[in-house]
């Protein structure tokens, strides 16, 4: 069984892979065997979590990269590729959901909607189709987009958020049918994680015990908790699973 789960000879590149859950990704899959390149707008960030991974015995690449900008994209691909040879995994996990970006649908503003879903949505399209070619021609290539169970349900005040990760939803599900059998392509919902974007969150009592009261396991996940399904999706034991959600929120979408 744990050969199924061994990505030695894989080449993974995870977006927003500096802090959080892409950090808690990018490590998981490294200690799986594979090489990684951690990409992100902040090279300090990454370049921290490549020097972990390679104090671990890893190999990896921190490649400063705004998955915004189609040359910084192409570019973070093909460094990727001089590095390790063809990219075998993405990992879509770049986004944020700003302060501007929350409140009632006419409070917000449409620079802000169209932002969130610039790096949410396009950001993940312009990553995966600049990396069409590698997966393509990988043996057993995969996407993993890192959606949110605001991309399966509705979330109130954050209009541009949940919009943008049920295009995602639905962006997984249709390059699963274009590219299978040749290439994977799922998602995961996470629930409410623990890191730095949700330490106001959390500081926020009145909000925070709403969250645990509507999640059964009834509390927050650690980051660790979402790079483990990504390792399975990554890996042979998900040769099986295209165009999947799989939901690892604690239970908030069981209700």
């Amino acid at each position: 069984m744990s050969e199924l789960f061994d990505l030695s000879g894989r080449v993974a590149l995870v977006t927003g892979g500096g802090r959080g859950i892409g950090r808690a990704i990018a490590v998981e899959l490294a200690t799986a065997g594979a090489a990684v390149v951690p990409a992100a707008r902040s090279t300090d960030e990454i370049e921290t979590v490549a020097e972990t991974i390679d104090d671990d015995g890893g190999d990896a690449l921190a490649v400063p990269a705004d998955v915004t900008d189609p040359d910084d994209v192409t570019n973070a691909i093909a460094a990727a590729e001089d590095a390790f040879g063809p990219v075998d995994v993405v990992v879509n996990n770049a986004g944020f959901n700003p302060d501007d970006a929350l409140g009632r649908p006419e409070d917000v503003p449409a620079e802000s909607f169209d932002r969130v879903l610039g790096v949410n949505l396009d950001g993940a399209y312009e990553v995966t189709t600049a990396a069409a070619d590698s997966l393509l021609e990988s043996d057993g290539g995969s996407v993993i987009n890192v959606a949110s169970v605001g991309g399966l349900v509705g979330l109130p005040r954050q209009h541009p958020y949940v919009a943008s990760k049920h295009g995602l939803v639905g962006l997984t599900k249709s390059v699963a049918l274009d590219w299978a059998p040749d290439v994977r392509v799922n998602a995961i919902a996470p629930g409410y994680v623990s890191t730095e974007l949700t330490e106001d969150l959390e500081a926020n009592e009145e909000l925070r015990r709403s969250i645990l009261d509507r999640t059964p396991l009834g509390r927050f996940a650690d980051p660790e908790e979402i790079a483990g399904p990504a390792v399975f999706l990554a890996s042979d034991a998900a040769s099986y699973v295209t165009g999947a959600v799989l939901a690892a929120d604690g239970g908030w979408t069981a209700r």
